[in-house]
């Protein structure tokens, strides 16, 4: 190969190995060699010198059923897996649902077949991010772990933010008795959407009622569960807050049970903008969340993190989605 691009075996190397401190001469004679020749980098070899394996892990802990279920997960892996494959890295699907899945996972990841980990849904309480940390596993989650700070790096969105934002829009057209339903409360958008919920009720000098608060699991099934309950507490209400989009598939399916125009009688605000907000009917008014930016600067801390930066967090913002459920 250094014959062929007229260069030194360790300008190759470093092209091979990031590109850096490399010439754009050089640069661009290696990568012209490299597509003539069809050359591929022998990971395996690789692997035995550097002591890295050049993957990575997309760790789901949740059961296997949810990761079909909830179309937020498989537009979290599209992106990760695209914004790796711009650095020549694969990446491997995990799913932890269970304790005996989690101690398979943790032997494997441990075991040096990754070299960090992209961790989604993580559950306080949850043993998985506190065991990455603890073999001190470079790991970047989605979301900031509950009762983890500072321990592992981490890309959210502004959920307090986009709450109180979906609250506002509510409240402006006029509704007055606005419920909500909340993601799990061991959950960092469960906690900080129900927390943005109360503050903007508060700011538009609407009354706090425990009644207009229902907690659920993000799915179809449980948002329409949620929602018959919510309905049975308080038929007054005239608008809800849904903390998903999939659960607010579920809300509309209960409200048109219950006879509920949307959104002449009940305004319906969820949160994501997920596919699922277009499949409903009417379409979601919902908080978009910049999917495709979490996916890079997760991948950007984590390839951080396996270099050696310390763990760091980057919070990007929210965006109201007007549709006609509201």
């Amino acid at each position: 190969m250094a014959r062929e691009a007229g260069v030194s075996r360790g300008t190759v190397s470093r092209v091979l190995n990031g590109g850096h401190n490399v010439s754009p001469t050089a640069l661009a004679a290696v990568n012209a060699a490299i597509r003539r020749t069809g050359y591929v980098v022998n990971r395996h070899a690789r692997s035995l010198i550097t002591g890295r394996s050049d993957s990575v892990g997309f760790l789901l802990t949740e059961p296997q059923e949810r990761f079909f279920e909830d179309p937020n997960f498989s537009v979290l892996l599209r992106g990760c897996t695209q914004a790796l494959a711009a650095h020549d890295i694969p990446l491997l699907l995990m799913i932890a649902g269970n304790e005996a899945e989690r101690r398979r996972i943790t032997r494997y990841i441990t075991g040096g077949h990754v070299d960090g980990v992209l961790l989604v849904s993580s559950h306080s309480g949850n043993p998985m991010a506190e065991r990455l940390a603890k073999a001190q596993i470079p790991v970047v989650a989605c979301g900031e772990p509950l009762g983890l700070g500072g321990q592992i790096a981490y890309v959210g969105a502004d959920e307090r933010g986009g709450a109180r934002a979906m609250v506002r829009h509510l409240a402006a057209g006029g509704r007055r008795r606005i419920a909500t339903i909340t993601g799990p409360l061991d959950t960092p958008g469960g906690v900080q959407r129900l927390a943005g919920y109360r503050e903007e009720l508060a700011a538009a000098g609407l009354p706090a009622d425990e009644a207009l608060i229902a907690e659920s699991d993000y799915s179809r099934a449980g948002g329409e569960a949620a929602m018959t309950a919510l309905l049975r507490r308080a038929p007054d209400l005239d608008a809800v807050f849904v903390a998903s989009d999939l659960m607010a598939q579920g809300a509309l399916v209960a409200l048109e049970h219950a006879g509920r125009s949307v959104p002449h009688d009940v305004a319906v605000g969820g949160f994501d903008d997920s596919p699922a907000a277009l499949a409903t009917r009417p379409p979601l008014t919902t908080i978009r969340q910049p999917f495709d930016r979490i996916s890079t600067e997760m991948v950007r801390l984590l390839l951080a993190r396996i270099a050696g930066d310390d763990p760091s967090a980057v919070i990007l913002p929210t965006e109201l989605v007007r549709r006609e459920s509201s």
